[in-house]
């Protein structure tokens, strides 16, 4: 198996960030402060999801804001309120099984997308953590979906 590598075509603040992230260890990234226009600062904890490519099967980084629910963390496929699910949503759906980096501990983890009463409780959730979720909602015609990853092993 190759070794993990950032995800291609992230947007130059999450290659960034990733980058802190990676190199520290996971001391320095995990908490990230966030300023978006309008909005107060805010600061949401990250985790790097790797994921294997669907058709490369290479391992890919990718950053993301998360929750925690019990032992399993939760991230949203937002891709901003774009039309089209993000690329590591379709790996996972291709092959769920997934490492995940919080901080400094790593693990294995199975990613399932929560759905009916689970992912309209874990989408409130979600909003909690990240606000902005809501206003990529309304920009999209997709129901964004909600991912759990269970820690496995």
């Amino acid at each position: 198996m190759t070794e993990a590598k950032l995800a291609p075509n992230l947007p130059g603040w999450m290659v960034a960030h990733a980058n802190r992230y990676l190199s520290s260890g996971g001391s320095d990234g995990h908490m990230y402060k966030m300023a978006q226009p309008g909005r107060p600062e805010i600061t949401v904890p990250s985790l790097l999801l790797t994921t294997v490519g669907r058709k490369s099967g290479d391992k890919y980084i990718f950053p993301l804001f998360y929750g925690k629910v019990g032992d399993s963390y939760i991230i949203v496929a937002s891709k901003g309120g774009a039309p089209q699910h993000p690329g590591w949503y379709r790996n996972i759906l291709a092959n769920p099984a997934v490492e995940v980096q919080v901080g400094t501990a790593k693990m294995k983890a199975r990613a399932r997308t929560a759905t009916g009463e689970e992912r309209a409780r874990l989408w409130e959730k979600s909003l909690e953590f990240w606000p902005p979720y809501a206003d990529y909602q309304r920009k999209t015609e997709r129901e964004i979906p909600v991912v759990v990853l269970d820690p496995v092993g």
